[in-house]
């Protein structure tokens, strides 16, 4: 069996979508990617990259088993690049030692110190904030504060979220207990999960469609799912969207949490110098704009005008968490939310 062979038997082996084979990891004027983001959301940006540097992108789409994959191949791994969303997902990966550091002054100009790794391993490339999503006629914005109000027993059975075991509601823990401590914030799961109005199941879609349907009055979602829904292909789904509202909690105090999608550069890299490139590129006006009006994330770069229905949600204080914190509280977000029930 050829390498390239090889290559496709163990990409449909973990389960992923071979965009582009990568016949030569070494060839000039190449940069490979393993991402977890969707191709209709990155084909754009990764086209006018190319467009735009002669470099030529390959690209396997990966739903899950990143991480062990570029462990499992090592040295000899293709990839130049990861794209993923949460920082949590990155700080995984810079732990599992599969991510190199780099220096760059266009990143550092461009991306926000509390949006990157302190040491270089990782950079955000978008913004995503994390707030309440509530049924516009059962639930009055005067009626909503902070995340730590959804403790509140006037919320008992009015509430919906996805599994704790999510990276985005473990990151959400992670940034409560930075700022709150283990003990307060186990408190508050504990309160929160008294309020539930069914076991967690599904995505954050499924809490958005959950609160127009009367399944529960309150949510908690990224901001990206529903501005997807609002123009969405299914009519069910600008419906559901048609009937809630945005709160942004936490306004007088430490702000809403807030996460990104990132990017980082490969320990395995063979084209470091066109990785760099194209990291450098994604978070340049152009690929900043195309996330900003086509992908419908909040730009990591500042001065980058948002798509209309975000700002249609109006502005919003973000929490300033360094997000390269919540690696120190992942591990206690996840036994907090063990203990609190949260399953």
């Amino acid at each position: 069996m050829t390498y390239l062979q090889n290559r496709l038997a163990a990409a449909i082996a973990a389960g992923v979508t071979l965009a582009a084979v990568v016949p030569n990891a070494q060839a000039a004027g190449e940069v490979n990617i393993y991402s977890y983001r969707q191709e209709v959301l990155i084909r754009p940006l990764l086209a006018r990259f190319s467009q735009a540097t002669g470099i030529k992108v390959n690209v396997v789409f990966a739903k899950k088993g990143m991480i062990a994959r570029l462990k499992a191949e090592g040295a000899n791994s293709p990839a130049d690049i990861i794209l993923t969303v949460d920082a949590g997902r990155l700080i995984r990966a810079k732990q599992a030692g599969v991510l190199q550091p780099i220096t760059s002054k266009v990143l550092a100009a461009a991306v926000p110190a509390q949006y990157r790794d302190p040491e270089g391993y990782w950079f955000g490339v978008t913004v995503r904030g994390r707030p309440i999503i509530y049924a516009a006629d059962r639930v009055k914005p005067s009626e909503l504060s902070t995340y730590e109000g959804l403790a509140n027993a006037k919320w008992k059975g009015r509430i919906c979220i996805r599994s704790s075991g999510n990276i985005y509601n473990q990151s959400m823990l992670a940034s409560m207990i930075a700022h709150n401590g283990v003990a307060k914030t186990e408190r508050w799961a504990k309160g929160f999960v008294a309020n539930f109005a069914r076991k967690p199941k599904g995505g954050d879609r499924d809490q958005i469609r959950a609160v127009a349907a009367g399944v529960c009055d309150i949510a908690i979602a990224n901001t990206y799912y529903l501005a997807g829904m609002t123009g969405a292909k299914r009519t069910t789904d600008r419906d559901a969207a048609r009937k809630v509202r945005i709160f942004w909690p936490n306004q007088a105090g430490r702000g809403t949490h807030v996460n990104i999608s990132g990017a980082a550069v490969t320990k395995s890299s063979k084209n470091r110098a066109n990785a760099i490139k194209l990291l450098e590129f994604l978070v340049g006006d152009e690929a900043q704009r195309i996330y900003a009006q086509k992908v419908l994330e909040y730009p990591v770069k500042p001065g980058i005008a948002v798509a209309q229905v975000l700002e249609g949600w109006g502005k919003f204080k973000a929490d300033r968490l360094k997000l390269a914190e919540l690696a120190k509280h992942n591990a206690d977000a996840v036994k907090v939310a063990d203990r609190a029930g949260w399953r």
